[in-house]
């Protein structure tokens, strides 16, 4: 644990703090940090800026358009954080360049103390800083964002769900997509009515026999994955009972 008591200390160097303030007080995230398991800080690289003005950014050497932030106010301003943080944890910058974030990212950050993430802006940071300062970099997709906040906010929620007794029943992250059998999408969730617009519940789920419910939710899961990413199964080695599941799905899907 941190020095705090918290199960996962977590820092976020960001111009818009109170923009990842307010997001993180709701949901899953907001109980953990009111239960004290979670604890997230903000860092604002402006309040290191050493003008009036407080500039964080500068024209690009070689030109070009938009912004660069500048290397001073972002260094001190991770420093800063930094040393709120356990010894050791990882300085993570979010960016288009850095490596997927995925579950098993987030597993291990969130079997870790704590973790620092840079959010950038503009047209990115000098690479100086990254070089200098950074231990990793991480993408949450192939697209571009205004800023590294909504980035930020991804890499929060996807790991502090994992830290034991945010969610109450730990059972629930590892029933999720990507939870019990590593890269499977998650199975098909019924609740009451039991009928609706003449669309039934499956008759397996109401029946109480436990060992058929997940059978049934095993073959939903290999069968939902190979239809919507076949790419994630095809680097799978499956076991018989899962490749004789699989078949028995796509034979249903047939019929």
């Amino acid at each position: 644990m941190s020095a705090t008591g918290a199960r996962l200390a977590v820092e976020v160097v960001t111009l818009f703090p109170e923009a990842v303030r307010a997001q993180l007080a709701i949901g899953v995230v907001g109980r953990a940090l009111g239960r004290g398991l979670v604890r997230v800080g903000t860092e604002d690289p402006r309040e290191h800026a050493r003008d009036v003005h407080r500039t964080v950014d500068d024209r690009p050497y070689g030109g070009g358009p938009g912004m660069v932030l500048k290397v001073e106010p972002l260094a001190t301003a991770i420093v800063a954080a930094a040393a709120r943080l356990p010894a050791g944890c990882p300085r993570i910058f979010l960016s288009a360049q850095g490596r997927p974030f995925d579950q098993a990212a987030a597993r291990r950050l969130a079997s870790g103390a704590g973790f620092l993430l840079l959010a950038g802006r503009y047209e990115g940071v000098d690479e100086r800083l990254v070089q200098e300062m950074i231990d990793e970099e991480l993408s949450i997709g192939d697209y571009v964002l205004s800023g590294g906040e909504l980035a930020a906010l991804v890499v929060i929620d996807a790991t502090v769900r994992l830290v034991p007794g945010v969610l109450g029943d730990d059972e629930s992250a590892e029933q999720e997509s990507f939870g019990t059998r590593q890269g499977l999408l998650d199975w098909p969730h019924y609740t009451r009515p039991e009928e609706w617009r003449g669309r039934r519940v499956p008759e397996v789920l109401r029946g109480g026999d436990h060992g058929a419910i997940r059978r049934w939710r095993r073959k939903q899961a290999l069968g939902r994955t190979g239809d919507r990413r076949p790419e994630l199964l095809a680097g799978m080695e499956l076991s018989s009972e899962e490749r004789a599941l699989l078949d028995e799905y796509r034979e249903e899907q047939e019929s």
